[in-house]
């Protein structure tokens, strides 16, 4: 049998492992900026900018909407950033806020903007749980190829597949996640912005984390199915959040106009391609005569707005 004093050195040492795991995150990088939105819901807003950017661009990675919430337990932490760079940021400003450990990291979708600061976070001990959608580890398997040639092409970033970093939890209809005295309500979507998008309702703030389901000021991105997103849209325009954190663009407490600008967007891509189609043009024709409207008011329309334009073309031209 071990001695007092052996078990109290044992005891001494997995505290030291177990607050190494608390707080790996190193002194030498910069916190990224974070706004407690709401009691103990914090946010960093990502620049409007293109995934993954150029080398040496502050933007560069950085475009999306990211953030943390802080329970009596634990911490749960909504998307990651679009680097493994960006994550250890995103775990840096976790730990100035708080030394609770990180239970949850929660994926709202598959981009990259959103999955590719993981990383940062399955090197901690005790590890957390990773969170998304029943489709997202697929449709990241996909992709990650890609995702990696990117950020080695264009940020000089080199990754492993260690870095790719997938859902051991995943949501098929609805979860709840317990933070110790708040909740969080995770649901799983139809095919929308993507065939994987999930939405994170923390209870004790009202606060909605509606991923690209939602985009403020940047040009919403069709990636998965139009019509399902103008039918998802109306269902999460009934949920109750005093506010709302997009996936891109500025957190709003009156949300309703954000989404109904959104709504117009995608229904005048809707009856745009639905009229070309009418008329007998093909999708070349169909995109240019389509170029120029709908897109007042919208950043990043070179980026997007045609590519919208072709998958809206693709996906009605065998409607019923």
């Amino acid at each position: 049998m071990r001695s007092a004093a052996s078990r109290l050195r044992c005891s001494l040492a997995a505290f030291a492992l177990a607050w190494a795991g608390l707080c790996s995150a190193s002194p030498d990088i910069e916190p990224l900026p974070v706004e407690e939105i709401a009691p103990g819901v914090h946010v960093h807003v990502g620049h409007q900018a293109t995934w993954p950017g150029a080398q040496g661009d502050e933007r560069a990675g950085d475009i999306a909407n990211l953030g943390f919430v802080v329970g009596e337990r634990c911490v749960a932490v909504i998307d990651t950033g679009g680097s493994p760079q960006l994550g250890q940021r995103l775990l840096a400003a976790v730990r100035r806020v708080s030394t609770r450990p990180v239970c949850y990291v929660i994926n709202t979708h598959v981009h990259p903007d959103h999955t590719l600061g993981n990383a940062a976070f399955a090197a901690l001990a005790p590890a957390p749980r990773f969170v998304g959608h029943a489709r997202l580890k697929a449709s990241l398997a996909a992709r990650a190829p890609f995702y990696r040639e990117a950020l080695a092409r264009d940020l000089g970033l080199a990754t492993d597949d260690a870095d790719i970093v997938y859902p051991d939890l995943e949501v098929a209809d609805t979860l709840t996640l317990e933070l110790g005295g708040r909740s969080l309500h995770l649901r799983a979507w139809p095919t929308a912005h993507t065939d994987n998008d999930l939405s994170v309702l923390d209870d004790a703030s009202a606060t909605l984390f509606a991923g690209d389901l939602l985009f403020v000021a940047h040009l919403p991105v069709i990636d998965g199915r139009l019509l399902g997103w103008l039918e998802v849209m109306d269902a999460l325009a009934r949920l109750d959040a005093a506010r709302v954190v997009p996936g891109h663009g500025a957190p709003v407490a009156d949300w309703s106009p954000a989404l109904e600008a959104q709504r117009r967007y995608l229904s005048g891509v809707r009856d745009g391609i639905r009229s070309a189609i009418a008329a007998g043009r093909t999708i070349t024709e169909a995109v240019e005569a389509l170029a120029n409207t709908g897109v007042d008011g919208w950043l990043l329309t070179e980026d997007f707005h045609r590519r919208n334009l072709t998958a809206a073309y693709a996906e009605l031209e065998w409607e019923d």
